[in-house]
Formats: structure tokens, C-alpha cells, sequence
């Protein structure tokens, strides 16, 4: 179902039009708003691309899911020229499209940051200013997790690359290293 380019396509024009009508960042606040509730209600996103359920019920569906929230009318109007135009099931899709755009057009990285425990901000501070050393003109934008079994060290993902300094990927380097040595001894 997901279609990236139409997702991209969607999102450009929607980045346009707050641009032009000076709603850029009330535009984003939605877009993660709508992303929000996408990854906390599959139900949500599974309606939004039944084709069993009629198109006015699923944007009435959205209308009182949005209504309340102080969503802006670009991003009201928007939502339902998806669903007019029979694309409410890419909702999801463009609503993460723009913020990849709007992140591109503000200069803005997003890194995720994945360690053992949880850091404390001084540590959060002291990678992102490092990481912005190699970033000279970018803004960043940390998001961290905690993944136990990382053991300790910690894990980089931005654009595209991750740089792994774990206890678990050295371990694991490691082992490797003696299982290929092994091998050799048995062979020479």
C-alpha cells in the first residue's frame, strides 16, 4: 500500500502551501500529531486503508479524531483532499514525508542515539554538540532510546549510516575474530 513518491509528491505541496500562507511550523506540529496517532493506533491506519469502509465515514472519522486538537485549517483542508481524492490511505506516509521535508528545508538532522541506560543531559549535551562539529551549518535533532542489550557504549544512526560503538558489537567482533583463528590453526 505505501507509496513513497505519491507520500513525497503530497508532502511537497503541502510544504508549499504553509510556506506560502506562513503556517510552516503549525503544519508540522499536525504532521506529528497525525504521525503520533498512527503509530499509537494501527486500528487507525488499518480503516484508513480498508477499501470497505466508505470515504465520508473514514474522513468523519478523522474530523472528530482531529476536532479539539487546534489543528490548522491548511492541515484540515489538506486532510480532506486526501480522502476526496481517494488517498487517505497514504495519510501516514505524507504526514512523515513532511517533516523529512520540512527537517531538509530548515537544515535540521535528525541522529538517533541508542545506548544501555538512559543518559543524562549533560551526556545528551555533549553529543550533540559534538555531532553539530560535524555538522557545521546543520542544526541537530537528538532522539534517543534505551536498548539493554547493547550492553554499553552506544549506537549513532543519521542519514542513512549507523556507527556502532557497543559492548555487544565489540563482543561480537571479537568472537568472530577467535572462532576465524580457529580455523587457521586447525588449517595451517
Amino acid at each position: 500500500m505505501q507509496n513513497p513518491r505519491l507520500a513525497t509528491r503530497y508532502a511537497k505541496s503541502l510544504l508549499d502551501l504553509a510556506v506560502e500562507r506562513n503556517s510552516l511550523e503549525d503544519t508540522l506540529k499536525d504532521m506529528q500529531l497525525l504521525t503520533s496517532i498512527c503509530e499509537q493506533s494501527h486500528d487507525f491506519v488499518v480503516m484508513l486503508r480498508s477499501p470497505v469502509i466508505p470515504s465520508d465515514k473514514k474522513k468523519k472519522i478523522v474530523e472528530l479524531l482531529l476536532e479539539g486538537r487546534n489543528v490548522s485549517k491548511l492541515t484540515q483542508i489538506f486532510v480532506d483532499l486526501l480522502v476526496a481524492k481517494g488517498r487517505e490511505a497514504n495519510l501516514p506516509e505524507v504526514a512523515i514525508a513532511y517533516q523529512t521535508q520540512y527537517n531538509e528545508l530548515k537544515n535540521i538532522k535528525l541522529v538517533n542515539v541508542t545506548t544501555a541506560t538512559a543518559m543524562t543531559e549533560a551526556t545528551l549535551a555533549s553529543i550533540k554538540e559534538k555531532i553539530a562539529g560535524f555538522l557545521p551549518g546543520d542544526s541537530v535533532q537528538l532522539k534517543t532510546s534505551v536498548n539493554e542489550n547493547l550492553i554499553g557504549g552506544f549506537v549513532i544512526e543519521m542519514d542513512n549510516k549507523l556507527y556502532d560503538a557497543s559492548v555487544k558489537k565489540k563482543l561480537n567482533d571479537f568472537k568472530s575474530k577467535v572462532i576465524d583463528k580457529s580455523y587457521e590453526s586447525k588449517i595451517g
